[in-house]
């Protein structure tokens, strides 16, 4: 499993089913593209199901499509250069810091330059809506999409208090299923494929509340279960988990989202930020 991926695919080719082998045949020919893809970009490219894609990874011998994006990734950059630089494409271990910094910048810039150029206005503006009747709003994601809930529980805040956010994945399934139809469950994942989001997302939908998903893809296992997707524009490698420029990207749509709430509700908002920011002030110098 260590080795040359590619050559282990060709290897193997005679053992895949017919669906399988379309698989293959793919990600042979553009298995650059397919680092960056997810299990349902890859089904569709290869005009099979899902499951067909999770069943060419097993006969890999992968626990999943992530893993075997993992071992792609690592079969396609051996030996040129740190991690950063085999995914990331620009920077490499012989830049100068000057060099370095430009290109994290480049990076992080193209990342909220292209988060923009995806904004849909009627699916943001409907999703302030939702937001604007729920009665609860419920912010959900797990690992670095987890951190990426908090900042947006902790942002509105300030200016809202019906929204909540729990830290633990079992906690979170028990708040999902509770939740109503006049409630919204905001979700960040930005592969669309974690277990436990998707559960979340299973549950939500089951109790009839409405889904915001904020991700990547446009189609994935949780865009499945979503009412409205919102998406960022960030790529990030399998070995990329919880990249910073993917974190921006969620973030430049959390302070978005922020801001129109704020001018929509803006005399309940402008007094429950006063009230927050007396709250902490003598906690400050």
């Amino acid at each position: 499993m260590q080795g040359d991926i590619l050559a282990n695919i060709r290897a193997a080719y005679n053992q895949f089913t017919k669906a399988e082998k379309k698989v293959a045949d793919y990600i042979l020919r553009r298995s650059k593209d397919v680092v960056f893809m997810s299990i349902t970009d890859l089904a569709e490219a290869c005009e099979v199901g899902d499951t067909s894609v999770f069943r060419f990874c097993k006969t890999m011998n992968m626990k999943g499509y992530q893993e075997f994006k993992m071992m792609l990734s690592l079969s396609l950059n051996d030996g040129e250069g740190s991690d950063m630089g085999r995914l990331g494409g620009n920077v490499n271990l012989e830049d100068s810091f000057a060099e370095l910094s430009r290109k994290v910048l480049n990076i992080n810039v193209n990342a909220l330059t292209e988060t923009y150029s995806l904004l849909d206005e009627k699916t943001f503006l409907k999703a302030i809506e939702y937001l604007r009747q729920a009665e609860r709003i419920c912010f959900f994601g797990v690992g670095a999409s987890l951190l990426t809930a908090l900042k947006a529980t902790n942002k509105f805040l300030r200016v809202e208090p019906k929204v909540y956010c729990m830290q633990d994945s079992h906690m979170q399934a028990m708040v999902a299923s509770m939740m109503k139809k006049e409630d919204v469950a905001v979700l960040f994942s930005y592969s669309g494929a974690t277990k436990d989001t998707i559960h979340v997302a299973e549950l939500a939908k089951k109790a009839g509340a409405k889904i915001i998903c904020i991700t990547r893809f446009v189609k994935s296992p949780l865009t499945s279960y979503s009412d409205l997707v919102l998406l960022c524009g960030a790529n990030e490698g399998p070995l990329q988990g919880g990249s910073t420029s993917a974190e921006i990207s969620q973030l430049f749509l959390i302070d978005l989202m922020y801001s129109e709430y704020y001018r929509r509700c803006y005399e309940v908002c402008s007094e429950n930020n006063e009230k927050t920011a007396a709250s902490v002030l003598e906690k400050l110098y």
